[in-house]
Formats: C-alpha cells, sequence, structure tokens
C-alpha cells in the first residue's frame, strides 16, 4: 500500500499566537521558485506597514492553491473553518474577514491568498459602511504602451489634482500599470467620488486623446492609457498597497517616489518592484503612503 500522504506542518508564534502553517516548501511562483514559506515571510515582515492601511476594510483576496501557474479565486466570504479569534463584518449579505494584526495575516495567507483587496471605504464596529475616505485612480495601460506611459499619465494628473487640493501618491500596482492615490474627507458619497472621477478621465481625455482613454472599451485601448475611474464604486476592491501580486513574477503593489515617475516617464527604468526588494526601499522610504493615512 502506498504511503500515507502527511501534510508538512509547522508550528510558529505569529503576534503571541500559536499557529500551524502548512506546505511551507510548496513553490507558489514557479518562475523564480518562490515558495510559500518566503510569501509568508514576506507578509509578517511587511505587516506593520500593510496593516494601517487595509484597518477597518473588509478583506477580499485571491487565493491560488497550487500556485501562480494554476487556477486561482476569489474570495469574499469569511474561508470556511475559520478561527473565532479572526475578526469579522457583515456587510449586505457578505461576512467578510477583517484583519487587525499580523496573526489575522498570516491566517489568510496561509491559504494561498497571495494578493489582499480593499475597498475605499471603512465600516464602523457596527458593521456600518462610511463614506470613503480615499479616491484611487488606476492607471490600465493598453500594449504597447506600459509603465512609462502611466508615468506621464500621473504627472498630467498630480498637476490636475493639485489644481484642486488633492495630494496624489504614486503606486506601481505589480501588474501591469499604477494606482494613484488621494486621502479624502469622507463627506463624499462612493457615487459621488465615482461621478468626480469619471470626469476627471473624461476632461484628460479630451485633453490627451492621444495618450489618455475613459471609456472602458478594450478595442479603444491599444497604445494608451486607461483611467479605470469605477474602482472608486462601493461595491468595487482595488490591490492593497504592499501586496502581492499573482502574477508570474512575485511582484508587489509598490509606493513610488514622484522622482521615480517622473525620471520612468523621461524614459529611465521604470518596472515593478519584486517583493525581495521591499525591504530595502523600506529602509530607504519608510511608507510612503504615511500621509494617505
Amino acid at each position: 500500500m502506498p504511503e500515507k500522504y502527511v501534510p508538512e506542518i509547522t508550528r510558529v508564534d505569529v503576534g503571541g499566537r500559536t499557529m500551524k502553517l502548512s506546505s511551507l516548501s510548496k513553490i507558489m511562483y514557479p518562475s523564480t521558485e518562490t515558495t510559500k514559506g518566503e510569501v509568508l515571510s514576506y507578509y509578517v515582515g511587511i505587516a506593520p506597514i500593510l496593516l494601517p492601511h487595509i484597518a477597518a476594510r473588509p478583506v477580499t483576496r485571491v487565493r491560488w492553491p497550487h500556485g501562480v501557474a494554476d487556477q486561482s479565486f476569489f474570495e469574499k466570504n469569511l474561508p470556511s473553518g475559520a478561527p473565532s479569534w479572526l475578526p469579522r463584518v457583515k456587510v449586505d449579505d457578505v461576512t467578510y474577514p477583517m484583519v487587525d494584526d499580523v496573526s489575522h495575516l498570516v491566517y489568510l495567507v496561509n491559504l494561498n491568498s497571495l494578493e489582499v483587496h480593499v475597498p475605499q471605504w471603512t465600516v464602523t464596529e457596527d458593521g456600518e459602511r462610511e463614506n470613503p475616505n480615499r479616491l484611487v485612480i488606476d492607471l490600465d495601460p493598453g500594449s504597447p504602451a506600459g509603465l512609462r506611459e502611466c508615468a506621464r499619465v500621473a504627472l498630467l494628473l498630480r498637476e490636475r489634482l493639485d489644481a484642486l487640493g488633492l495630494q496624489l501618491y504614486p503606486v506601481t500596482s505589480g501588474s501591469k500599470g499604477m494606482q494613484l492615490y488621494a486621502s479624502l474627507g469622507g463627506d463624499l458619497t462612493s457615487d459621488e467620488v465615482r461621478d468626480l472621477a469619471q470626469q476627471l478621465a473624461q476632461e484628460m481625455t479630451k485633453k490627451h486623446p492621444d495618450l489618455v482613454l475613459w471609456k472602458m472599451t478594450k478595442s479603444l485601448r491599444p497604445g494608451k492609457v486607461f483611467l479605470d475611474w469605477s474602482q472608486n464604486v462601493a461595491a468595487k476592491t482595488t490591490i492593497s498597497p504592499y501586496s502581492l501580486r499573482g502574477r508570474e513574477l512575485p511582484c508587489v503593489a509598490a509606493p513610488r517616489t514622484w522622482a521615480e515617475v517622473e525620471a520612468g516617464a523621461e524614459g529611465e527604468v521604470f518596472e515593478q518592484v519584486m517583493f525581495e526588494d521591499m525591504g530595502e526601499r523600506i529602509e530607504e522610504y519608510g511608507d510612503l503612503l504615511e500621509d494617505l493615512l
């Protein structure tokens, strides 16, 4: 008879809580041979900076049970079998996990959740949805456009929003494009923020029709940057800053300096950031989104 399979379990102390982590040697990113253990280690290390950006926000995950070369699925609901100590909140008909400390984050990542997504709004302790406290503009380049074109658009948007009294914070998405965030006072509804972002996208398309696109039509995208205003819709979520991405390479949604964006727009090397480079960036810059909080 074949030997019975015994799952590889490692007991560790995470934030004062003993946790069972499984299959730490499993390859999650075949192209770099990055293991689940390395993914968990990244999230533990980045947690002090990541956690404030997802605090009080319902957390949606994208899970890759067998690594990025295989299938993935979005998960909004609390995972089945979730421990009682994992916080949760019911919004509409969905019970979401909340992530308040490193053990909550590690529990979800241990389920092969590589990506952490959150909305632009927070919830009260009673589960009441509050008005969004940040605006996000997602810059999605249509090939052959890439990060250089995104950087050029980001600079145009910085100038425009600066005139409106809004300071933008750039993040390369870890996938193809970028996100730009601005802090809001919470006096606008999600629909009002969406309308504002849509009007901005339409205005930028009119001014820069060779570079910018506001319509979602895929056939119009080649060589242009789509300003995805719809990420501000209440039902939508965006990749959290500092989250890994489930792409071929283990890249991160990485906050960037405006100096990097300016250099990228001028044609200097401007690429997505790999997870192993984040420690050095944190040492050099700290949390570039700290003021967004």
